[in-house]
């Protein structure tokens, strides 16, 4: 069974959509998907940015056709949607935009989109503890990078992080607790049921952050938070329509 993405967390209360965020650039990662070949080797459970990595090309000694084409290959394929195939998002903890001013309903939002990586990183991680299907160990790593974003944002705008000291699969927010254990339940009657639960975190989220996006006037860090967590959503939910077949 492959290794699972331990992450420390904790959440306190918060609105829910069961979700999964996603932040930082999102570029896509190794392929993958139902057939695909290759295991794969899950992250630290410290959650943190990663490097951005890159194709490269052949070098020295290699023909110029075989070498050329390897590389535009693997830059064709990259820019071709690869990311859609397992969900990864690398170098997501990042946030590069100027801080401003947050409302206290938006910092509620930030409570909420912590909640939400960590349901998301939880039920994940259960998944690929139970089923020997990739895209839940990737996206569960992808999951431990998104909530060093949010991290970043409840930092900034000194918001208390809702995610300290709670184990896996526990939650403060009742609601969020609830969303949980019925879609952890769901998911452990069998691998469709656990594919269909990350469709529905990933869709209710994408309405989530589409509002949330809407709402931020003035924290340019925040909407650019925001803004790469849908695009992990999307990209979550691509991966696991995919493995639904």
């Amino acid at each position: 069974m492959k290794r699972s993405v331990k992450l420390a967390t904790a959440v306190a209360g918060a609105v829910v959509i069961g979700g999964t965020l996603a932040a930082g650039p999102v570029i896509a990662a190794a392929n993958d998907g139902p057939g695909a070949s290759g295991g794969t080797t899950s992250q630290s459970a410290q959650p943190g940015p990663q490097q951005r990595g890159g194709p490269q090309q052949g070098g020295p000694g290699m023909g110029q056709g075989q070498g050329h084409g390897m590389g535009q290959g693997m830059e064709n394929r990259q820019g071709q949607g690869m990311g859609t195939r397992d969900g990864s998002c690398l170098a997501a903890g990042s946030v590069t935009a100027e801080q401003g001013t947050l409302t206290e309903a938006q910092k509620k939002t930030l409570v909420w989109a912590a909640e939400e990586e960590k349901l998301a990183h939880d039920l994940y991680t259960a998944f690929g503890e139970k089923y020997d299907v990739r895209v839940f160990d990737r996206i569960a790593q992808s999951e431990t990078n998104h909530l060093e974003a949010v991290r970043t944002l409840l930092d900034r705008y000194d918001v208390a992080d809702p995610t300290t000291g709670k184990a896996a699969g526990e939650f403060t927010d009742k609601t969020i607790q609830a969303t949980y254990d019925r879609l952890l339940a769901q998911g452990e009657k069998n691998e469709d049921g656990a594919l269909k639960a990350g469709v529905t975190v990933e869709t209710e989220d994408i309405e989530a952050l589409t509002k949330a996006i809407a709402a931020i006037d003035d924290a340019p860090d925040a909407k650019q938070v925001y803004e790469n967590l849908l695009a992990g959503s999307e990209r979550h939910l691509a991966a696991f329509n995919r493995w639904l077949g």
